[in-house]
């Protein structure tokens, strides 16, 4: 029986070559993103359904999950829609704060809430959620982001326990660098004259061809996303990408305090 996918965020990046990989392999694949109308790529590839979702928009959301539900079912909800803020906190705006706190957390958050009595009913289902290297390791300048990150970890964790009653699993994909467009597109920056030489040191850390160099594709992380929605299991955290994978291995090894020095004099000297 073919199996579905939701995704969330599917216009660009990740959860594009999500929904292209999914296609693929025989999936029916429902992609959502903001302007479905802007697409001319997607559409046309077998078992891939466009439709309009802004997931800032509570009442959207439930209404695109009970049509998606209603069309064709739903096996896994691929909660992939989010940005970037970076910058210092003093300099960020409470707008700024707010709107990316609604796409990365809340967002997640409303669409998982308005699968979850489906899932319930049927006994079975499957949450992924892209967080990121930055929801278990914290660098320079992306507090706001991280904050985000941070919070759909711990939240996923504690999900996880509740959910698993009925059938249904929770687990996340935590990229590190990926080799898209995702600094030009999908990065609002904040500023503080306060802070600029410690800002443009830390642009040159994150510019430098040699991180550059060991990022992922996002075909490479959409093959994650793959791997955790059929491996069948009993695993909530897939760290994606070699740089990730390494990040995340030396925090554990040197622990949280040394770890956090050698971010320190890494970005700054």
């Amino acid at each position: 029986m073919t199996k579905t996918i939701f995704i969330t965020g599917a216009s660009t990046g990740l959860g594009r070559a999500t929904a292209i990989l999914f296609s693929t392999k025989g999936w029916n694949v429902i992609a959502t993103m903001r302007k479905p109308e802007k697409e001319v790529e997607l559409g046309q590839l077998p078992n891939i359904t466009l439709l309009a979702l802004d997931v800032t928009n509570p009442a959207q959301i439930k209404s695109v999950a009970q049509q998606a539900i209603e069309t064709s079912g739903v096996d896994v909800v691929f909660n992939n829609a989010g940005y970037g803020l970076a910058g210092p906190l003093e300099g960020t705006t409470d707008e700024q704060i707010v709107d990316e706190i609604n796409t990365n957390l809340l967002g997640v958050i409303r669409v998982t809430q308005a699968f979850i009595p489906y899932f319930r009913e049927k006994k079975s289902g499957l949450f992924i959620t892209t967080t990121s290297i930055g929801g278990l390791v914290a660098l320079p300048f992306n507090s706001v982001y991280h904050a985000t990150k941070w919070a759909l970890e711990g939240w996923s964790e504690s999900l996880l326990f509740e959910l698993s009653k009925f059938g249904i699993g929770v687990k996340t994909v935590s990229p590190g660098g990926i080799k898209t467009d995702f600094l030009s597109r999908s990065l609002v920056l904040a500023n503080h004259d306060a802070y600029t030489d410690y800002i443009d040191k830390v642009l040159v850390a994150f510019t430098n061809p040699e991180r550059q160099a060991s990022y992922s594709t996002a075909g490479q992380i959409a093959d994650v996303v793959y791997e955790a929605a059929t491996d069948g299991k009993n695993q909530l955290r897939y760290v994606a990408g070699e740089d990730a994978k390494a990040m995340y291995a030396q925090r554990q090894q040197v622990g949280d305090e040394l770890f956090r020095q050698g971010i320190d004099t890494m970005f700054f000297g």
